[in-house]
This record gives C-alpha cells, structure tokens and sequence, in this order.
C-alpha cells in the first residue's frame, strides 16, 4: 500500500516507516524535522515540510494517491504544553484539523493516529480500559483528546474509517542501533536513567516515594518501540481487511515501578549512579497500566519483547552511539 507518514523521521514513526519499507509498502515521510532526524529515514520517500502547509499537504496527497495515512506529527512534552499551551492546539490539534481536511478532499479512506493514555488524566482505576471517561489534565492530553474527536467525528460524516492508538509509556530503541530517542531535553525516565548511568547527568530525580504503590514510587505500563511499530503495521492490514474502525490502548497490560526501572538501569548497565529524591510532580497517577484485551482481539497481537531489561539494554545501547 501507498502510505504518507507524518512525522515520520521522529521516534515512533522512523521506526513504523522502517518496518513498513521491510514489509514492502511505499511509504512517503512528510516531515518538517524540528524534532526528527533526516537519517532516521531509513525507507521511502522523505518530503521536507509542515503539515500546517495547506498548499504542499494537497500536493503531496494528490500525486500519492494513497491508501493510508498514519499520523504521529506533533509535539509531546507535556510540561511544555502547560507552559506554552497554544503552540500544543496549533501543533496537535490545528494541523490534525487540515490533515483531516486534506484527506477528505483527496479521498483517503484509512487514518490511523498516534494518541496517548494522557487523554484519561487521572483514572480511579488501576488497569484503564479505552471506556474509561477522558479527563485529561494538561494541554497535551486535551489536545490529543480533541485530535481523537475530531477523527471520530469526520468518520461518522464520511467513508474514513480509523485506528487510534493510545499509547501508554514508549520506550526502548531498534537492535540493529540506528534508530532510538534522540535529541535535548530528555524528560523520559528510561532515557534519563540511562543518561545518568553513562555520566551525561551527574545525577537524576525520582519525584515522591509516598504514593500508594508497593515502593512507594509510580508505577507505568512499559513498553517496546518496536513492538508498537508493529501494531501500526496490523492496524494498517486491520484497516485494509475492512475492519470497523476502533481506538485502542496500546500497552503491555501490566507495570514497573520508578524504583524497578532504576534498578534495572543499574543492572544492565552495570553503574550505581546517583537518584535524588525529589516533590511529587503534578498530576501524576500513581499507577497507569493498559487495559489490552481490544487490541489482542482486534490483531491477535502478543507482545514481542516485553521484559523491562530487553527495553533498557536496547535503549542503554542506543544512548552509547549517540555519544
């Protein structure tokens, strides 16, 4: 299938552009690289520019005539969105406004969207099924809630049909080593641990050690980039069967503590760097695990890799090529 890709030399899509080139579809990569990398393109065609580009989106959708678009420009810190909120409606919302948009005029049936478990917010639940209410608490999770809408909402009004992910905490990076998290500013905690134990930080933070958690630190749903990668490869056949369309947490189902993902930096790595013990952070659940029974039976999908160490030594080993 012909697939246009939207910020497809990021994290998450380089690798999903990837593994669409070894399965033999034609991918087109539209990115404006603020945040990607030109040689994390390893497959397809690169087309350099924003989505929020009304005049190339036409362009581009007119002479690829494609079968399928997957989505995963934006911006995704979240303390930045509740400092500069805007720039996250303009970037998150706005430009999936006209990418919706443009897909209608060209007659693209088939959208599959990069979304987040920051759209339920707090949850009262421990495992959070996609029924759960959405109640996000910072403008990055509203945006992409209003992202989701906007998608359901044009489905309902034309033959788009969909698969939304809502992805839990993404990390690790590709074995073969050219393609992991890059850039400055890591907010991420595997990265940050990682970096830690290479001596690029002198130490790091875990925010609160009272939280109604075994340990006392929050525990999040793990899981590996590649794996995910591969789900936006069965959704794109889901959508192909002619599948109804579906939103689907992405996530392994069950969770690590702060403190056992530090231990296991520590392990692999084989450093015993200093952790600071910091405040709480705002809005921080103490527990956040995915609910994936839809996903299992919507693609038949079992995990590839989901042990923490197989995530920290891929992305342990990632963060020594970057130095």
């Amino acid at each position: 299938m012909r697939v246009l890709v939207t910020g497809g030399a990021g994290y998450i899509g380089s690798h999903v552009v990837k593994q669409l080139g070894a399965a033999g579809h034609d991918a087109t990569i539209l990115d404006n690289l603020s945040t990607g990398r030109r040689e994390a393109v390893l497959s397809g065609k690169l087309v350099v520019g924003d989505i929020g580009d009304a005049k190339l989106l036409d362009q581009v959708l007119h002479q690829g005539r494609f079968g399928a678009v997957m989505h995963f420009a934006g911006s995704i810190v979240v303390p930045e969105s509740v400092v500069d909120p805007l720039k996250y409606y303009s970037n998150n919302t706005g430009r999936t406004l006209e990418l919706l948009s443009a897909c209608v005029r060209h007659g693209v049936e088939r959208f599959i969207f990069s979304s987040t478990a920051a759209v339920y917010g707090m949850p009262d639940k421990v495992q959070v099924s996609e029924d759960e209410p959405l109640a996000p608490i910072n403008p990055y999770g509203a945006s992409k809630m209003m992202s989701e809408r906007m998608i359901i909402d044009t489905a309902a009004a034309s033959p788009l049909r969909y698969v939304i992910l809502r992805y839990f905490n993404v990390a690790g990076a590709e074995a073969e080593g050219r393609l992991g998290q890059a850039g400055a500013g890591a907010t991420h905690l595997i990265r940050v641990a990682c970096q830690t134990a290479l001596g690029r930080r002198a130490e790091m933070t875990m925010f609160g050690d009272d939280y109604s958690t075994p340990d006392g630190s929050c525990i999040r749903d793990y899981v590996h980039v590649e794996d995910l990668a591969e789900a936006h490869l069965q959704a794109l056949d889901y959508l192909a069967r002619g599948r109804e369309s579906a939103v689907l947490n992405f996530g392994y189902g069950r969770g690590h503590s702060v403190r056992e993902v530090i231990a296991a930096v520590k392990r692999v790595s084989g450093v015993d760097f200093k952790v600071r013990l910091g405040e709480r952070r705002a809005g921080d659940p103490a527990q956040l695990i995915a609910a994936n029974d839809k996903l299992r039976a919507a693609f038949n999908w079992e995990p590839k890799r989901p042990g923490l160490d197989a995530i920290v030594a891929s992305a342990l080993a990632w963060e020594k090529r970057l130095a």
